[in-house]
């Protein structure tokens, strides 16, 4: 029997990191804040909550995935695990803020420059 890899949690949460109030998306789900992009290691599988680090993950880079659109790639700074989840640029009620994703983009092409 095949195991469903995704549980759909969507509720309001305060960042760790900023202390936004993080409100529900209006479709899909979120785990990360608009404000600041940081996440917490709380998934082995997106909404399941069964991961038991608990660890910040860091917002590493913006990808781009040929279905889902723009991705932030987050690194758990307690275990290094990785992950990628689909930004929220067109949430009608809190977008992720597209300075703070144009700003990681920038840092990312010029850590890759060097």
């Amino acid at each position: 029997m095949k195991q469903k890899r995704f549980t759909v949690i969507n509720e309001s949460f305060v960042c760790e990191v900023c202390h936004t109030e993080v409100l529900p998306l209006q479709k899909g789900c979120r785990n990360h804040c608009p404000h600041c992009l940081h996440s917490l290691h709380v998934d082995k599988f997106p909404g399941d909550r069964a991961a038991d680090c608990g660890g910040l993950m860091i917002p590493l880079r913006i990808v781009m995935h040929s279905k889902k659109g723009y991705m932030v790639e987050h690194q758990c700074k307690v275990c290094g695990y990785r992950s990628v989840n689909k930004l929220a640029l067109d949430d009608p009620r809190q977008p992720d803020e597209m300075e703070v994703v144009l700003d990681l983009i920038r840092k990312s092409a010029r850590f890759f420059d060097e």
